[in-house]
């Protein structure tokens, strides 16, 4: 697997690419988003990491426009508390983010999580969503814990096929708005927080720690991936 890493700390770049070197990735750097966006043309990489804050051309217009010509995984590296460029990023064609500073462990999860789901959509997908006493049957409409059916409502189920089939990705509230109401739903949040604490009511033991549907302060959800 060939992984781009661009960002201007060039101490970071230098640090990641020992990482991933580590564990076999082939690695390539680039410093700003101009020399990123030239990169991604050739179509050499399986994943690109991107910082947001960079010179000749910041990391939010590049994954825009690389997502004009491709659909390799990206993941933005964003500074602590800028939730505005994380949503942003995932609304552009980002698919994930990492809050700066990380640990190797969690950039490895995230990359690795990102090559799976880009895999995932090469192939026809999968039937269900299992993953701990949580089983999603997309074919027969069926969701169970611990084998007992879990009686939702339609817009519930909705977003729980959402979330399972994007399992492991970040799903900002403006996009899972508009793919369950529609493009020209309310984008205020409140109705699918609603939706999402009687969910978790009824799939989760502790709706205080939840096992299965995660929430990303400020820009969404997340599905435990399988």
């Amino acid at each position: 697997m060939r992984i781009l890493v661009v960002d201007d700390e060039k101490t970071l770049v230098k640090g990641m690419k020992f990482n991933l070197e580590n564990e076999g990735y082939e690695v390539e750097c680039a410093y700003d988003g101009a020399a990123a966006l030239e990169l991604a043309r050739e179509g050499r990489f399986d994943l690109i990491i991107l910082d947001v804050m960079m010179p000749e051309m910041d990391g939010l217009e590049a994954c825009m426009k690389i997502r004009e010509f491709s659909n390799v995984p990206i993941i933005m590296l964003s500074a602590k508390g800028e939730v505005f460029d994380k949503v942003l990023g995932l609304e552009l064609g980002a698919d994930d983010y990492l809050t700066k500073p990380f640990g190797t462990g969690e950039l490895l999860a995230r990359i690795r999580t990102a090559l799976r789901h880009s895999q995932r959509n090469q192939h026809i997908g999968s039937s269900k969503y299992q993953v701990g006493d949580l089983l999603v049957d997309f074919e027969r409409r069926l969701v169970k814990v611990k084998d007992q059916e879990i009686h939702l409502t339609q817009i519930e189920y909705k977003l729980v096929c959402l979330l399972a089939q994007n399992a492991g990705r970040v799903m900002t509230y403006e996009s899972i708005i508009t793919k369950i109401w529609g493009p020209y739903a309310d984008n205020d949040n409140q109705i699918l927080r609603v939706n999402m604490a009687h969910i978790r009511r009824k799939l989760e033991e502790n709706p205080a720690e939840p096992q299965y549907i995660f929430t990303e302060i400020g820009v969404g959800y997340r599905m435990r991936e399988e």
